[in-house]
């Protein structure tokens, strides 16, 4: 997009800047074409905003003032739900590249790069597996951290007829995958023996039996499980790093990230369950007092005791 007459700093995706002259305190003010809401006449009009603030701030305050948008292809952004969800996938961000490490190359298939502590934990992982024959074969990592353009393409490179919403249940739109953390690997074995990568007959093979038995022990739970309510498909490929208790070093940050979605979403299986707090009941104490009559008798027992 050009840069705005009178300056050179950009205008928010979706936004065609139009005017901007300058006003006292080295300000601008400016006016934008906004999309119409949808109907018969369709167009443009054009806005007056913020007259007194800086040009970058004034930008700020109107895509403030709206609804989030999420990016998905082709340009095509959507409105996220309340709490954030973009077509059901909570928002992650990107890792930075310099909190990431790699794997070691005869762990995984093409490049793996995830954080410190689940790095570790992978290692330890995989070289249990390794050592385990009731995998059945050889246990690798193929997916790891994704940036935000790999995801892009990644979401992108189904079908072109396909919608968002389609695309949403096999994968995240940028910036809302658990890839993006860093904490978050996809599993597969070989000799694949005719079952791709990233597909549910991974659930068939005793590698995936010998992780859902193990993966916990290394810190790791099952993000997307059969028949869970997020409304994306069962991935039992796709696991994601807690650590195997809060105090675990790297732990903390990785459960922050993931508090949303494993509060609302659990994962199966699953470490340390976030299960709803139980307030328990009140109980009032009361002194329960002797029927009437039965006081009354006490009483004149005790008179006739004293009158003896």
């Amino acid at each position: 997009m050009p840069p705005a007459r009178g300056g050179s700093t950009g205008s928010p995706a979706g936004l065609s800047m139009i005017n901007a002259s300058p006003s006292r305190n080295n300000t601008r003010s400016f006016s934008m074409r906004l999309p119409l809401p949808s109907g018969p006449r369709g167009g443009q009009r054009e806005t007056r905003m913020q007259p007194h603030l800086p040009l970058s701030l004034a930008a700020i305050a109107l895509v403030a003032d709206g609804p989030a948008q999420a990016q998905l292809c082709n340009g095509v952004s959507i409105t996220k739900s309340p709490d954030g969800r973009a077509l059901g996938h909570f928002p992650y961000g990107d890792a930075a590249p310099d909190a990431l490490m790699a794997v070691p190359p005869s762990m995984a298939i093409g490049a793996c790069r995830l954080r410190p502590e689940a790095a570790a934990a992978l290692q330890r992982l995989l070289t249990a597996a390794a050592g385990d024959p009731a995998v059945q074969g050889r246990l690798y990592a193929f997916s790891c951290h994704r940036s935000l353009v790999h995801q892009q393409w990644t979401f992108c490179r189904t079908r072109e007829s396909a919608t968002g919403v389609d695309r949403a249940i096999s994968a995240a739109p940028p910036g809302h995958s658990e890839h993006g953390t860093g904490y978050a690997v996809d599993f597969t074995v070989r000799p694949a023996d005719g079952c791709p990568d990233a597909e549910a007959c991974m659930a068939a093979k005793p590698a995936f039996r010998w992780l859902a038995a193990n993966a916990p022990r290394f810190g790791f739970e099952l993000s997307f499980p059969t028949s869970n309510k997020q409304g994306v498909k069962w991935e039992p490929w796709h696991w994601r790093w807690v650590g195997t208790s809060s105090a675990e070093p790297g732990a903390a940050r990785a459960r922050f990230l993931f508090a949303k979605a494993r509060a609302a979403f659990p994962a199966n299986p699953a470490i340390d369950p976030v299960l709803p707090r139980v307030v328990p009941p009140v109980v009032v104490r009361t002194i329960e007092q002797a029927p009437a009559d039965e006081n009354g008798k006490k009483k004149r027992r005790r008179k006739e005791r004293r009158r003896d």
